[in-house]
């Protein structure tokens, strides 16, 4: 495997909500990544993908929720979410939308 596949693996997309949005005027940024990940491999990945600093890793499990359709039950898929708290001074233009 490539050492670029490798790290578009781990960072699978980023979270764009309100509560995110404000979540970026503190320099915390939000992203989906692979349920395997480690918080170094998820450090070392957003550093190479953004060319930023990283200071902070936060990581937590999303579980899956109920949910039904007519007659059918069945859960959401669950998945790993990273909160990433860059260094002073570093942002990610890509994300910043509008702010």
């Amino acid at each position: 495997m490539n050492k670029n596949e490798f790290k578009y693996d781990i960072v699978i997309r980023p979270i764009l909500t309100e509560k995110t949005y404000m979540l970026m005027s503190e320099g915390k940024y939000t992203f989906e990544v692979a349920k395997d990940a480690t918080k170094p491999e998820i450090k070392k990945a957003v550093e190479d993908i953004f060319n930023v600093k990283v200071e902070k890793v936060y990581i937590m499990n999303v579980k899956p929720k109920p949910k039904r359709l007519g007659r059918f039950e069945g859960k959401t898929r669950s998945w790993k979410k990273a909160i990433v708290k860059l260094a002073e001074g570093y942002v990610i233009k890509d994300l910043q939308g509008n702010l």
